[in-house]
């Protein structure tokens, strides 16, 4: 089958190191490589604490909250002199993100602090190697066709899902990742679905870093 899919429910949570959240690793890319060499990573988070978030170097990132009041990242000097906000939003230091809103997208290495607003949060996470691309984490919305060119595509629905593809059309449960590596399946098209987000790489313009 060339379409994969990922439970969140059958991936178990692992303890942050600083206490602050459990993270469930639903996929590492491409399989073949050992362990911390990925060139792609998605997760899902439960954030339960404030706290800054762990360092990157090297990895392009992209964050949405799913569930929850949401957070606020602060990004300190670095956020407006970096050009990470996201598209419609203010240059500034602190990035208040709620279910709802688009993606921030950000350089790994700048490790923002985070700071709940009323509570816990459930947070979705791609991340790329800066030399493969850009991560890109975009809302999925009904009627949609989507088309990437990436090497990796994917589509993560927080609240279940029908998706149509070049394999078919197949009902995804609430908490799922599809995805492919496949070039045949590039485009896709949702046809319904409730808090879904479309996921790849973009190739990062020449001469620029992430």
């Amino acid at each position: 089958m060339s379409i994969h899919l990922v439970r969140w429910a059958d991936v178990p949570p692992q303890a942050w190191r600083n206490g602050g959240g459990t993270t469930r690793e639903l996929l590492t890319w491409p399989a073949s490589v050992a362990a911390g060499t990925w060139q792609l990573r998605v997760s899902v988070a439960d954030i339960t604490r404030d706290g800054p978030f762990s360092a990157f170097p090297g990895i392009h990132r992209a964050f949405a909250v799913l569930e929850g009041a949401g957070v606020e990242l602060d990004f300190g000097d670095d956020c407006g002199s970096s050009g990470n906000q996201p598209e419609g939003r203010p240059a500034t230091a602190l990035l208040p993100l709620a279910p709802g809103d688009g993606a921030v997208e950000f350089d790994g290495a700048l490790a923002p602090g985070c700071r709940l607003r009323d509570g816990p949060t459930r947070d979705l996470n791609l991340m790329a190697r800066q030399d493969l691309g850009q991560a890109r984490m975009t809302p999925a919305t009904a009627g949609q066709t989507w088309v990437s060119v990436g090497p990796w595509r994917g589509l993560y629905t927080h609240g279940g899902a029908w998706l149509a593809t070049a394999a078919g059309r197949m009902e995804l449960p609430p908490g799922t990742l599809a995805w492919t590596d496949d070039p045949s399946q590039s485009s896709w098209r949702l046809i319904e679905g409730a808090n879904s987000w479309w996921l790849d790489v973009a190739e990062a313009p020449h001469g620029s870093a992430a």
